[in-house]
């Protein structure tokens, strides 16, 4: 399969080093806003093409499909233009600035008859699969709680007088949108939608959240989720059972899992995978592709809105807007 990426970054990085021990995989092209950024991060990594225009890339013939690592304002129209030159389109969590963007991401998909995929990693590797596998060993669920807390070294720079991309409303970013929807994703792959949500967040002074926390309940149980760019956590994540509680180091890497019986008893339930988990999201979204599939069933459409729905609602609580929210409303 012949990839684009669009995108220079770190992680664009990643998905390269993670796509090449795949077979099949193969880097055609590389987009960015620069013709210099781009013939230099396509002569380190070995892509024949660059682009500096995302209709160009679009057309080329010499693509099958898109990975999308630009910041999060730029990835609902990005992945419109290229799905509707019929290219399949693995995107970046968030998938878009809000659900409005994602439904038409959706719609723009379907129409096109195309795979569009969210890029998050965790809820594809065998760990998460060793949770959904021994969920009932725990009895009736009771409380799901998850926390994805890291202090970013762009937040010195914050303090500083510097607002990078990360604390940036213009880009829709915040720590919500970054790393939040880490421990949201898995909830709601595991648990569906919420009957209800109430957020709250520490405010930055240049509009976005730079922690908070969510407070979500199902019919039989509730969930706690909380993140931050701000301060550091190393509290590991937690499914509580009536009869036993499943245990997750964390909740975005998923290297330990272990299920504590109240009788005493440690199960480990641990599986083999790789540390790079971006392995596994570029694998489903190939496998699914050449099956003519449109759609993962874990990271599903469906998976993705009731997300993007859960982070609109508690922006909408602790007043985070973004430019990406006017454009819709226009």
């Amino acid at each position: 399969m012949r990839f684009g990426v669009i995108g220079t970054n770190w992680i664009t990085e990643e998905f390269i080093r993670s796509g090449k021990e795949i077979e099949g995989f193969s880097l055609a092209a590389v987009y960015s806003r620069t013709e210099e950024r781009a013939r230099s991060f396509a002569q380190t990594h070995g892509a024949p093409l660059i682009f500096t225009d995302v209709e160009s890339m679009a057309a080329s013939k010499e693509i099958d499909a898109v990975y999308i690592a630009s910041p999060n304002s730029f990835h609902a129209r990005q992945a419109i233009q290229c799905m509707k030159q019929g290219l399949h389109v693995l995107c970046e969590k968030p998938l878009a600035s809000n659900a409005n963007e994602a439904r038409a991401m959706v719609a723009a998909a379907r129409e096109s008859g195309v795979l569009l995929m969210e890029a998050v990693k965790s809820t594809l590797a065998p760990n998460f699969r060793a949770i959904q596998d021994n969920l009932p060993k725990l009895g009736k669920n009771r409380r799901y709680f998850a926390g994805n807390c890291q202090y970013s070294s762009r937040y010195d720079a914050y303090k500083q007088g510097t607002v990078l991309n990360a604390f940036d409303p213009a880009f829709s970013n915040g720590a919500m949108m970054d790393i939040g929807i880490y421990c949201l994703y898995p909830m709601v792959v595991l648990f569906g939608k919420p009957s209800s949500v109430k957020g709250e967040a520490i405010m930055l002074d240049s509009g976005v959240d730079g922690e908070g926390s969510i407070l979500m309940k199902y019919e039989d149980k509730e969930a706690v989720v909380i993140y931050s760019k701000i301060s550091d956590s190393f509290l590991p994540a937690e499914i509580q059972g009536e009869d036993a509680t499943m245990v997750i180091d964390k909740i975005n890497h998923l290297k330990k899992i272990e299920i504590r019986y109240r009788d005493g008893r440690v199960e480990d339930v641990t599986r083999p995978q790789t540390s790079q988990l971006m392995h596994y999201e570029i694998r489903e979204f190939m496998e699914l592709v050449q099956k003519g599939l449109l759609e993962s069933p874990t990271n599903s459409h469906e998976n993705t809105l009731i997300a993007m729905e859960i982070m609109d609602e508690v922006r909408k609580q602790v007043g985070l807007a973004y430019p990406a929210d006017r454009s819709n409303a226009d």
